[in-house]
């Protein structure tokens, strides 16, 4: 029992928070002992495992692929690592986006152009909404139909003229906070069901103009977040989507 340490001391030792050492383990990649008191313990197979899932995870493999390459004995690793430089080729792209718009910034200084910080912070901004539109794209490809992408095509240009992503965005990540905040709680409560009439009203902008292959493909996506959210942060977790899921029917049931 001396080799066994808690997790804490895992997290010491090799820089991975606890709450991505209890995600591991929620997806079926780790598994340490549980004392009686729930407390966990990490063994050498253990520690071995954790640094294995971090050299994967330098590598830019998914959580998807890990669960694969330790599942599968016979997995074919010629085709799952050229799909793998296929992806990182992609990244590589993206991120060459975000650096001309860094080096265009550094152009305009060394031409003794004017330049501020607004100025510096927007080239660098709308760089990374480049990169971030690039590696969505990439992602929702694998799940969306053609049919669906045509109508999202569509529907964004009816969006309302003065739409701010920005602010939209905002208005999620505050909305996730809050039902992340007031777990556990009872799909058929009434704050629950006040939580689902504001994700609703939310959604009420892409509602208006959606199709049912829209809405289909959406399900579909974040239906299988656990499988793309190591690529592209989620507005919100899988967590709070499965929560807004039970509350919605709990809601029409009642």
């Amino acid at each position: 029992m001396n080799d066994l340490i808690d997790i804490a001391e895992i997290a010491r030792r090799t820089g991975v928070t606890s709450r991505t050492l209890r995600y591991y383990e929620e997806r079926g990649l780790l598994a340490p002992l549980r004392t009686y008191a729930g407390r966990r313990l990490y063994g050498p197979a253990d520690l071995e495992r954790l640094h294995e899932l971090l050299a994967l995870r330098r590598a830019g493999f998914t959580l998807r692929d890990m669960k694969r390459i330790f599942a599968d004995r016979t997995i074919d690793f010629g085709t799952l690592l050229r799909d793998q430089l296929a992806a990182l080729d992609g990244q590589m792209l993206a991120l060459s986006d975000v650096r001309d718009h860094v080096a265009l910034a550094l152009d305009s200084i060394a031409r003794g152009e004017p330049l501020d910080t607004v100025t510096l912070c927007s080239l660098i901004r709308d760089g990374a909404t480049m990169t971030e539109q690039k590696q969505w794209k990439s992602i929702s490809d694998r799940y969306i139909s053609a049919r669906a992408e045509a109508d999202f095509a569509e529907a964004e240009k009816h969006l309302p003229a003065d739409f701010d992503q920005a602010a939209y965005s905002a208005q999620w990540a505050d909305l996730s906070a809050r039902i992340e905040a007031a777990q556990p709680l009872d799909p058929a409560s009434p704050q629950a069901v006040a939580f689902v009439e504001e994700w609703e009203a939310l959604l009420a902008p892409f509602a208006a103009i959606s199709t049912p292959a829209m809405e289909e493909a959406a399900i579909r996506i974040y239906d299988h977040m656990d499988e793309w959210q190591d690529e592209q942060a989620p507005p919100f977790s899988s967590d709070v989507w499965n929560f807004i899921q039970a509350a919605g029917k709990a809601r029409k049931t009642a």
